[in-house]
């Protein structure tokens, strides 16, 4: 690469880029958690049973999750912008469909598709901004909106389906992707410039396979294993992922133009903040999962006030994004990311150890956990695109949502798993939600749907109490982690 587009300065049309990048990111995001102000609705309009209630929301970041890897090795061989636009038409077609889904089963198929479609708009963004803004200073402010908009847009979610939700029925948090990607789409072939890989490799479809079939039962089976424990699906999961993922490195590190450049994880800051990644989504879903349901169902408030507990805490990721683009040139990112999971730590301590929830131990938590995580997004991806070749970007790039995608499966999974175990261990087998208990106590005498009433929301407490305590583990272990293998340094700009 030459020094002058290694030191070109960004235009106001890259600008309007990246401000155009912004709208795929915010529906992604948005959608990974959007359902969950939902969920209550949908408990009592679909009837799903507790692990279909999961699966409403798991499945989506699984495709995500399953598919990244291959959709962001072919926006670098066929055009990001090409998968971009194509992706995001998808996207609007399914969520339209979505909102008038009949029944869960439906419901799910469709969450499906859109994490088919959903997998080709992430790479292709990050990506993208890799290509435009080619000074690090300029490509650091970029990540850092983009970031912004991603973490944003995951606590965005829930505020905008509580509102939502107070006005119109459940498929409302689906429908309002259509004008998004109507605007989108015009917009992106007027402004975002057209990229990918000058010199690539054919389209490697054995590689494509072995990737699906690698990420597919892998993270299927941390979900499996979170609800059921070990047993012979959980084996038979991770055996083939063990062996598809050997076979699928393998092929990368023979072939000569690879899909996936695995030799990137020799890079210790590379991998590190991959994995920093993903550990800072997993903190921020799980607490989305449980903490919508606190609002509304144990502590009583309706969707707009529940929503509105949760403004503070999306204001303090965005700000602390931004902040982390002037923070870091004054401190080690090493030491701003182990901080910013402490951070995620207090928060989870704050529900995990306050006694019986309040709307004021769920706000404070929410606005220390998301201060955390806005600053982990923003550095971490700036490392992993920091440290892979440009002309590698959309692999590196789907590298990066990945761990996103895994970490946002992991916080439903294995946190909500814990809170749904405890709460069936407490009840009994046929309460299979919180919201469906208390639908059926409302339609018992009332002494008897008081006392149901409130037995339900103690094993829920309860259930939040002990995922919490999970949680701050992973906070801790993600700590660890970052003060191990990110720079101790602070960023000169590459």
């Amino acid at each position: 690469m030459s020094l002058d587009l290694m030191t070109r300065r960004a235009t106001r049309r890259d600008w309007a880029a990246l401000v155009v990048l912004m709208l795929p990111v915010l529906l992604v995001s948005v959608d990974n958690t959007v359902l969950s102000f939902a969920l209550p609705e949908i408990s009592s309009g679909l009837a799903p049973t507790g692990a279909q209630l999961l699966w409403i929301v798991d499945v989506y970041p699984l495709m995500l999750a399953g598919l990244l890897i291959a959709m962001g090795s072919l926006g670098d061989r066929l055009g990001r912008r090409r998968l971009l636009v194509t992706g995001a038409t998808g996207f609007g077609v399914v969520s339209l469909m979505a909102a008038f889904s009949p029944g869960a089963e439906t419901l799910i198929a469709l969450r499906a598709l859109q994490g088919f479609f959903g997998a080709m708009l992430m790479p292709s963004t990050l990506s993208i901004i890799r290509n435009v803004f080619a000074d690090a200073n300029e490509r650091r402010l970029a990540i850092a909106v983009w970031a912004a908009m991603f973490s944003g847009g995951a606590a965005l979610g829930p505020v905008l389906g509580g509102w939502l939700l107070q006005h119109f029925w459940w498929g409302s948090v689906l429908l309002i992707n259509v004008p998004v990607v109507a605007l989108f789409v015009p917009l992106a072939l007027l402004f975002v410039p057209e990229s990918r890989d000058p010199r690539p490799g054919p389209v490697d479809p054995a590689s494509i396979a072995l990737s699906l079939v690698t990420m597919l039962p892998a993270v299927y089976g941390i979900k499996h294993l979170a609800h059921a424990g070990v047993d012979d699906v959980t084996a038979a999961c991770f055996a083939a992922a063990g062996l598809f993922g050997t076979l699928f490195v393998r092929r990368q590190a023979r072939s000569a133009t690879p899909m996936l450049d695995v030799g990137l994880f020799r890079d210790r800051v590379f991998a590190g903040s991959v994995v920093a990644n993903l550990l800072s989504l997993m903190a921020l879903t799980g607490f989305l999962f449980f903490g919508a349901q606190i609002l509304q169902l144990v502590i009583g408030l309706d969707p707009v006030a529940s929503a509105l507990v949760l403004v503070p805490g999306l204001i303090a990721t965005v700000a602390a994004g931004f902040a982390a683009v002037a923070l870091v040139r004054r401190f080690p990112a090493r030491v701003l990311v182990t901080s910013s999971f402490a951070a995620s730590a207090v928060g989870y301590a704050l529900v995990a150890f306050a006694g019986t929830p309040t709307v004021a131990s769920v706000l404070i938590a929410f606005v220390v956990m998301g201060a955390g995580i806005g600053m982990a997004e923003t550095l971490t991806n700036d490392l992993v695109l920091s440290h892979a070749p440009a002309h590698r970007a959309g692999a590196a790039s789907a590298i990066s949502e990945t761990a996103y995608e895994i970490g946002a499966v992991l916080g439903t999974a294995v946190l909500g798993s814990v809170v749904t175990a405890t709460y069936r261990s407490q009840l009994g087998e046929g309460h299979e939600t919180l919201g469906a208990t208390l639908e059926h106590a409302a339609t018992l005498p009332d002494h008897v749907g008081a006392a149901l009433a409130e037995s339900a929301k103690a094993a829920f407490g309860l259930g939040v109490q002990y995922s919490a305590g999970v949680a701050i583990l992973v906070a801790l272990a993600a700590a660890l982690i970052s003060w191990r293998t990110l720079p101790d340094h602070s960023p000169t700009g590459r």
